[in-house]
């Protein structure tokens, strides 16, 4: 079992933040500031934090306002990939990026979520558990009733051994999925496809068995609509009392 963190990760910057309207109507999601600081430097300050040495940061909407805010970013070291001109999904996005990312297992990150740390790093703990032999993927996992922003039933169930199930539509699940995760690039660089989503991926490696979880210590936030700015940042001075 290694230890040893990816140093490298790929951060979904692309999306349209429809459900952030009406403040991403001239300002991409990623942009939008919780805290004093926007979504994407929330994300970005804890990889460097942790010692990620590049990120792969995907854009397409409004992508210039994205380009020029990473600019001149040293640490983690900013890899910009296009979409532009077609927005790929999630899936799509690193198969794209697959020159940059490499051969080696790398970190996904989701811009909209993020948390307050427990006692012992979070992405250490991920980075612990990550067993390339027995796994596909392993997924940062909050509750999804203790957590901020969950306005949805759960995505997994959990068991003894830490392998993820997927959610049966009829019920609620105890855990959501933090858009954090260590995962396996092979697949992605042979689908023929150029448009498709990473759930899926997630989906299939559950049914294989290979899709393991890390149940998060601290709090988890997620902010995918204005009314969760308020509640994150309360949730942030809260936590510091």
């Amino acid at each position: 079992m290694s230890a040893l963190l990816p140093r490298t990760a790929m951060v979904f910057a692309a999306g349209r933040g429809t459900r952030m309207l009406p403040i991403t109507e001239k300002l991409p999601k990623p942009l939008v500031k919780v805290a004093g600081l926007t979504l994407l430097d929330h994300v970005l300050d804890r990889l460097a934090a942790e010692g990620v040495e590049t990120a792969v940061v995907n854009l397409h909407y409004l992508g210039d306002q994205i380009e020029a805010h990473v600019k001149g970013r040293s640490s983690p070291r900013i890899i910009l990939s296009d979409e532009r001109d077609l927005l790929l999904d999630q899936g799509g996005g690193i198969k794209k990026a697959m020159p940059h990312l490499g051969s080696e297992p790398f970190l996904v990150v989701n811009t909209d979520a993020f948390w307050v740390e427990g006692p012992t790093s979070n992405l250490q703990r991920l980075a612990l558990a990550w067993n390339p032999d027995r796994m596909d993927a392993v997924l940062l996992q909050a509750s999804t009733t203790a957590s901020v922003g969950v306005d949805w039933k759960g995505d997994f169930q959990m068991d003894s051994e830490g392998r993820l199930t997927k959610r049966v539509e009829t019920e609620v699940a105890p855990f959501v999925y933090s858009g954090v995760g260590i995962i396996k690039g092979e697949s992605f660089a042979q689908d023929p496809r150029e448009v498709f989503g990473l759930a899926p991926y997630f989906f299939e490696a559950a049914k294989k068995k290979r899709l393991f979880g890390v149940r998060l210590e601290g709090l988890w936030l997620h902010v995918g609509t204005p009314q969760a700015i308020a509640e994150a940042e309360d949730a942030i001075k809260r936590s510091t009392l």
